[in-house]
């Protein structure tokens, strides 16, 4: 659904300015490939925070502590 709206507000932006439509079709992937890096330095720090969280938690449930992921 999300995509069918993407393409309905890009061929209401065709009609109204061409121009503009063109380059936001020639910019995207551009712009798609530029942001790779960032992705990745994202999914690098959220798996250095999770293993940190696992130290720091390994005290607590080798002594027994429930999982605090869900709420009972």
């Amino acid at each position: 659904m999300r995509g069918f709206m993407a393409f309905l507000l890009w061929c209401l932006l065709l009609v109204l300015c061409w121009p503009l439509a063109l380059l936001a079709l020639i910019a995207y992937p551009i712009i798609w490939l530029a942001c790779i890096p960032f992705r990745l330095l994202g999914i690098a720090v959220e798996a250095i925070l999770s293993l940190v969280r696992a130290i720091l938690f390994l005290p607590a449930r080798v002594l027994g502590g429930r999982p605090t992921g869900r709420v009972v």
